[in-house]
């Protein structure tokens, strides 16, 4: 563990505190969080479980945006210059996009950018509305990053090729996150197994199909929200329990390969990751280096309110 040292201390340090929602860390701008945002129209911010990425010198962020049923309405966009004043776009994926997003749920949308193809790749968690025994991957994609996106479909993971996952083809799929790593391979990460265990794909060169099972990791210790980011050498990967809406105990594992020589897990936060659940690591570039930001959710189920009502 000696060799992970230095690498955790980093990891520590940008989570001394833990936000409902992401911060910019400037002496100009001040952030109240654990409260529920609102976009520069005074309209309450509907991107939960959402992730960022920086394009033209803006933040985009995309989320969950729910009805008051919690079934899906949109995958919502939002920009912003300073991580702090965040103007909507548009729900660039709707019930409309396709006939299968007329009537389900649509959890934990993450964008990537496809330098070879020009492309804006999304991933998400599918399900068919009524319950949550589908597990499903899904994808859209578009040539630009707040553009509507087309709705390529849904899937489990390595469907066909002679894999079962609690009686159905294919690896069950729930929470997910996507990474792309210095060489431009892209990942898709996701639970399965009734998420017992996490699952890391590598995807094909368009970040539009799964190419292969780079790794299961944590078997059986029921990890989810999963995080995936790169600092220097080390790739860190943050995780929460299995306790619904209710937060809980975050912790990470830190190595030098994806597939392979992960540490033990630890905490991180305190005992419930200050209220919230992981949702995206982003990195800010600053004029004196780089700032790893940690972004979660305050699920409203936690205090019996609705997914929209979260913070």
């Amino acid at each position: 563990m000696k060799r992970y040292q230095k690498a955790a201390v980093a990891l520590c340090l940008i989570l001394v505190m833990a936000f409902s929602q992401p911060v910019y860390a400037a002496a100009t701008l001040t952030v109240i969080n654990a409260i529920q945002w609102a976009d520069t129209d005074g309209n309450a911010i509907q991107a939960h479980g959402g992730g960022m990425i920086k394009a033209d010198g803006y933040y985009y962020w995309f989320g969950e945006n729910r009805d008051d049923t919690g079934h899906f309405q949109g995958v919502s966009c939002y920009r912003s210059y300073d991580l702090k004043s965040w103007t909507y776009i548009r729900d660039v994926l709707t019930q409309n996009s396709a006939s299968e997003l007329n009537y389900c749920w649509i959890e934990r949308p993450k964008v990537m950018y496809n330098s070879s193809t020009g492309e804006y790749v999304m991933w998400m968690h599918w399900e068919n509305g009524d319950h949550y025994g589908e597990a499903r991957a899904a994808v859209a994609y578009c040539n630009s990053v707040d553009g509507n996106y087309t709705y390529q479909g849904s899937f489990r993971p390595l469907a066909g090729q002679g894999i079962t996952d609690h009686n159905i083809d294919g690896y069950m799929s729930r929470d997910c996150n996507v990474f792309v790593d210095t060489d431009g391979t892209g990942y898709f990460i996701s639970a399965a197994n009734e998420n017992a265990d996490l699952m890391l794909y590598r995807l094909t060169s368009d970040y539009r199909h799964i190419d292969s099972l780079a790794a299961k990791l944590f078997e059986g210790s029921k990890r989810e929200a999963p995080c995936l980011f790169k600092r220097g050498n080390y790739y860190f990967l943050l995780t929460s329990g299995c306790t619904g809406w209710t937060p809980n105990q975050a912790k990470y594992s830190v190595s030098t390969s994806l597939s392979s020589g992960w540490s033990g897990l630890q905490n991180i936060g305190d005992s419930n990751t200050f209220y919230s659940q992981p949702a995206f690591v982003i990195p800010v570039q600053g004029t004196s280096g780089t700032t790893y930001l940690y972004t979660g959710d305050r699920w409203g189920g936690a205090w019996g309110g609705k997914v929209n009502e979260s913070m």
